[in-house]
């Protein structure tokens, strides 16, 4: 009796060190997931107002100039001038090789090095770009800014090399929600646009709360989110379904056509105007004088007030080519800005009337479009079906995502960033880790 008491004892023992053991790892863990948990709402949540009100105030810098460009045209004279300037800047601050939004994917991807200095310099160049008439966007600038910053701050405070990568990413998300006002598109996209098929999960949260608190921080100084009224949303019968997804395989067509315009363009700058003060020189004066033969200043600049059109019906049937060469032309001389808000002046052109020959409402075709070909030229479809919703409301949604998808499968492999990874086959379940473009 005693040796079997003796057993029992012993294995009470230690059966009591091993919940011992289970309890304390546990614990361990509890602590450690509170701990990030707490950290991660401090620093979104400083880099959500900090990138905010940068972004807010970038929003707004860029609205003046648009403005004072309608109320002086003859401004765009200046443009090969203030190109030179530009140049000169980005040299001057030794950023001559300063790769835009193709560096951030970089950084985020490598935890390759993006300095502070980036966040001035692209929202001075950009707002000169817009200012003296340069075809570009606005959201390059955001994604740098917010980078940039990020990445600073993250410095600062002595993040680790993983946690430093989810901060650039928080940044990214903050710099594209202050502007567009579209929190749920602007996290999915910094968690997907590095690594296409392959998201930063673990980001999630502090890039939701850090788009969310720059959004609030952006609404609270005037920012205003961007929306469109979208009508003609067709049923969800067998023939819409077939209209939306011809439209999607247009579009897709659209986005690689979009890709291969900025690389001629690029291959030919370099090829036959190598030296950058050049390049941005004779790249402003074409672009000014193609301005002055097409007798309308509606594709200098973002185009904004194109796209409002277009979601009323309203859109000229070579719009959408028009813009998607002056914007090559001005972004591959050195000048500085973004592709995306031009890519969704040609989605929403080209969709509003080529969409009218499958029976589809201009309107509505205008919105297929537009999310249609950011999909195609960024290879984000999650985003794309996000911004969706956040640009137009949840009707026709499904309409919208069926777009999206075939955009996403028929574009290939092209992609406005050459540093973007496409982890995974678009065709078949098959592992193929190319560059875009490739």
């Amino acid at each position: 009796m005693d040796e079997m008491d003796e057993q029992v004892v012993e294995q009470n023992e230690q059966q009591t060190g091993i919940w011992k053991q289970m309890a304390d790892g546990v614990s361990h863990r509890t602590v450690r997931n509170a701990w990030t948990f707490i950290r991660w709402i401090f620093f979104s949540c400083l880099i959500g107002v900090v990138v905010g009100v940068v972004g807010v105030g970038f929003h707004h810098a860029i609205a003046v100039v648009t403005e004072w460009r309608g109320e002086y045209p003859y401004i765009l004279f200046g443009l090969p001038v203030i190109g030179l300037f530009i140049v000169w800047m980005y040299r001057a601050c030794d950023m001559a090789r300063d790769g835009g939004t193709n560096l951030v994917l970089i950084s985020v991807r490598d935890n390759a090095p993006i300095r502070l200095r980036t966040a001035p310099l692209i929202i001075i160049a950009t707002v000169l770009t817009h200012l003296f008439g340069g075809s570009s966007g606005r959201e390059g600038a955001a994604l740098q800014l917010g980078s940039s910053i990020s990445a600073s701050v993250g410095r600062l405070m002595r993040l680790d090399d993983k946690d430093e990568r989810v901060f650039k990413m928080c940044g990214m998300a903050a710099g594209f929600s202050a502007l567009f006002g579209t929190p749920l598109a602007a996290a999915v996209f910094a968690m997907e646009v590095v690594s296409v098929g392959v998201m930063y999960y673990a980001a999630m949260f502090p890039c939701l709360l850090a788009s969310l608190v720059a959004l609030m921080t952006a609404r609270a100084l005037g920012g205003v989110p961007e929306a469109f009224l979208v009508y003609g949303i067709p049923q969800l019968t067998p023939l819409a379904l077939g209209q939306v997804i011809v439209l999607g395989l247009l579009c897709a067509l659209v986005a690689v056509l979009f890709c291969k315009v900025f690389g001629i363009i690029q291959r030919l700058y370099a090829r036959y105007l190598p030296h950058p003060y050049v390049r941005v020189f004779v790249g402003g004066c074409i672009v000014v004088v193609l301005t002055l033969l097409l007798g309308t200043r509606d594709y200098n600049g973002a185009g904004m007030q194109v796209i409002w059109r277009a979601f009323t019906g309203n859109a000229h049937p070579a719009a959408f080519l028009i813009k998607m060469v002056l914007t090559a032309l001005t972004l591959g001389a050195g000048f500085k800005g973004g592709e995306i808000v031009p890519a969704f002046f040609v989605g929403s052109t080209f969709g509003c009337y080529y969409g009218g020959f499958l029976g589809l409402s201009g309107s509505f075709a205008a919105g297929v479009g537009m999310v249609a070909v950011f999909c195609g030229v960024t290879n984000c479809p999650l985003t794309s079906i996000l911004l969706a919703y956040e640009l137009f409301g949840g009707d026709g949604l499904l309409l919208f995502a069926l777009g999206c998808a075939v955009s996403y499968m028929f574009s290939g492999y092209s992609g406005l960033y050459s540093a973007q990874k496409i982890m995974y086959s678009k065709l078949r379940p098959e592992f193929i880790a190319r560059q875009s473009g490739e």
